[in-house]
């Protein structure tokens, strides 16, 4: 495994072909915005944990949700009729994402350290990165956060303080990029709760063709 490279006049990241099925691809660099940007153009990502290198990742089956296919079980649908729900974009991105941060960190650890917030949040700042969260009767009950690049957006974590929070969360961003003609939402790993909204396993060369797509 080797570095990839900034200080080329053309993207040059390989398919992905390495042994590990998780599509482990990089090791070392940096996450200067110019290379955050890089690697998510060409469906990478950086996943580590405090104190090791960084580690860039490109799992050959991505897992994706497809804004218009989000699913809303009956009983969320019977939820938001009964409540009041407000969706907050950009709050305070900072916020949102050490909120990801801490609900893990409590739990089952995090990789979302220092250097993270600190990179997201310059994202944020050139409009390459957005947070979303759902306030219920005037509370905010859970969010998420991300990275958007073209007519995709890349999700990273998500928290959740009340019931449903990170759900609602993230059927008002589906809503919100169906309607703004939004290919995918990159969830990169498969779980229960993805595939229960929607979700689905697609290809490296099908997902590279949506990235691609204007």
């Amino acid at each position: 495994m080797s570095v990839f490279q900034l200080d080329q006049n053309l993207i040059a990241f390989p398919k992905p072909t390495l042994a590990d099925p998780d599509g482990l691809l990089a090791v070392g660099g940096d996450l200067s915005a110019d290379r955050l940007i890089l690697a998510y153009s060409n469906g990478i990502f950086p996943w580590y944990s405090e104190g090791e290198p960084i580690l860039w990742w490109c799992p050959h089956q991505r897992f994706i949700i497809r804004p218009e296919n989000i699913h809303i079980s009956r009983s969320l649908a019977k939820y938001m009729r009964k409540h009041e729900v407000r969706v907050l974009w950009d709050r305070d991105f900072a916020d949102t994402m050490h909120r990801c941060r801490m609900l893990r960190e409590n739990k089952e650890g995090t990789w979302i350290t220092d250097a993270m917030e600190q990179a997201y949040a310059r994202l944020n700042r050139i409009g390459c990165a957005m947070a979303v969260e759902a306030s219920v009767d005037g509370v905010i009950a859970g969010g998420l956060y991300g990275v958007v690049l073209g007519n995709n957006f890349f999700g990273e974590s998500m928290y959740s303080h009340h019931e449903n929070g990170s759900k609602l969360a993230l059927v008002c961003l589906a809503k919100a990029l169906s309607e703004s003609g939004f290919h995918m939402i990159d969830c990169q790993f498969h779980t229960d709760f993805l595939e229960s909204m929607g979700g689905e396993s697609i290809s490296y060369e099908e997902y590279m063709k949506l990235l691609r797509t204007e």
